[in-house]
């Protein structure tokens, strides 16, 4: 067998295999032999024809459809007597066969870049802060009050502070009826600021008995489909708030706190508390960020799309029978979602690299802190939780990273300011 490798690019390479006829016959023979059990030829039992009737009468055909097996196991081969470093899925690109003579088969593949390390240390990083103010305070305090609310029968929606009970029928561009697409007893709150703007402005002023046709284009992620639907309404109720007093307060707490002055010192260090999560979380993507930029390095190809193939894995969870919707635009999907896809891989390769140079390491007293700390939250016994820590690469792989990345902050030059913009996200 002759094996030639051709470079591609500088993650990527092209196996050229060129294998004679002696080399493939005993792939061939263990293929014949499967054929044979399966085979039922005119005046023998199923699977008990001579091996030499099989090959006259179905050789060449067992040949044609082994032939991608066989350029499998001839690639594993040549990985062997090359010591060839291929990582992701290989691709078989082109395959010519002439029986009796030669199999010749080409399988491109990829391998990690070279990663040199630049100087990492005393990396600059804002770390953005955040002071509660009394509109979040007040805001949060009339979602927990609307969380309590009582309801009364109303006339109409005559502001927010209304829920509409509906049914809900899709239907076509004509607006015929779709089977199957019927949502009974749907309850919209006027006021969640999730509500989609085209439903709030349909059932704004309604009442019970009225239809309204709604259409408007609905984004989900980064998937976008046209919604047409008829809105039957079949209740509307007025939103009564509770008094904020101590009998809410007692009641929202299960008597775990008896004043409103607490209720709000506590609610306000919950708030402070998030918006610390939210800073940490931007310290460390700017850290990751500044890295990724000092650092210039092919990515492979197969490394994004298996970014990306997790990804559709996530958001398919959101999903009934977690299952992408029939009309899931994939393409677009890759394009929007390539360079966040490709950052994460590079991310991941670069970390690899750093992890070796601090000399990360994980042992049992590490596991061992870490299910003592999480036992009692999650509600398992902390040796059981041990026992699953130490059998659990993945376990092992997030106390990596974050002992990388404390390391790395340690060294960092971290200044601190007032920019809410560097937050990942907004409170929601």
């Amino acid at each position: 067998m002759d094996v030639t490798v051709n470079t591609l690019s500088e993650v990527s390479r092209e196996v050229e295999v060129t294998a004679t006829a002696a080399d493939v016959q005993p792939h061939f023979e263990k293929k014949y032999q499967e054929y044979r059990t399966k085979v039922e030829i005119h005046g023998f039992r199923k699977g008990k024809a001579p091996l030499d009737v099989v090959k006259k009468l179905y050789g060449e055909l067992i040949e044609q459809d082994s032939l991608q097996d066989v350029a499998t196991e001839l690639y594993r081969q040549a990985v062997i007597e090359k010591d060839l470093k291929p990582i992701g899925d290989p691709t078989l690109v082109d395959m010519n066969y002439r029986r009796g003579e030669e199999f010749r088969f080409k399988v491109q593949y990829d391998i990690r870049p070279a990663v040199t390390l630049k100087s990492y240390k005393g990396i600059r990083v804002k770390k953005p802060h955040h002071t509660v103010t009394e509109a979040e305070l007040e805001a949060e305090l009339l979602r927990l009050r609307r969380a309590n609310a009582a309801f009364e029968p109303a006339a109409a929606a005559s502001d927010e502070e209304h829920v509409i009970t509906a049914d809900l029928q899709d239907v076509d561009a004509q607006g015929m009826p779709l089977i199957g697409k019927r949502n009974e007893n749907v309850r919209f709150y006027l006021a969640d600021e999730q509500l989609e703007e085209p439903f709030k402005q349909a059932l704004k002023g309604t009442s019970a008995g009225q239809d309204h046709r709604v259409q408007f284009e609905h984004e989900h992620g980064d998937h976008k489909h046209t919604v047409n639907t008829r809105v039957s309404v079949k209740k509307v109720e007025k939103v009564v708030l509770p008094p904020f007093d101590d009998a809410f307060v007692k009641k929202t707490t299960k008597d775990k706190v008896s004043t409103t002055e607490e209720f709000l010192k506590n609610l306000r260090d919950d708030i402070h508390a998030y918006w610390i999560s939210k800073s940490e979380r931007a310290l460390l993507n700017g850290l990751t960020g500044e890295l990724l930029k000092m650092h210039d390095f092919a990515v492979p190809d197969s490394l994004t799309r298996a970014v990306l193939e997790g990804l559709l894995k996530d958001m398919a969870q959101q999903y009934p029978k977690k299952q992408l919707p029939a009309d899931f635009d994939y393409d677009r999907f890759g394009q929007e979602n390539f360079p966040y896809a490709q950052a994460q891989a590079k991310w991941a390769l670069l970390r690899e690299e750093l992890m070796k140079a601090e000399n990360i390491t994980v042992d049992d007293a590490d596991l061992e802190k870490l299910a003592e700390a999480e036992a009692a939250t999650i509600k398992i016994e902390k040796e059981r939780l041990l026992q699953y820590y130490k059998s659990s690469d993945q376990i092992r792989d997030r106390l990596m990273s974050d002992k990388l990345m404390q390391r790395l902050l340690s060294a960092a030059k971290v200044e601190e300011v007032d920019d809410t913009t560097l937050l990942p996200e907004t409170k929601g």
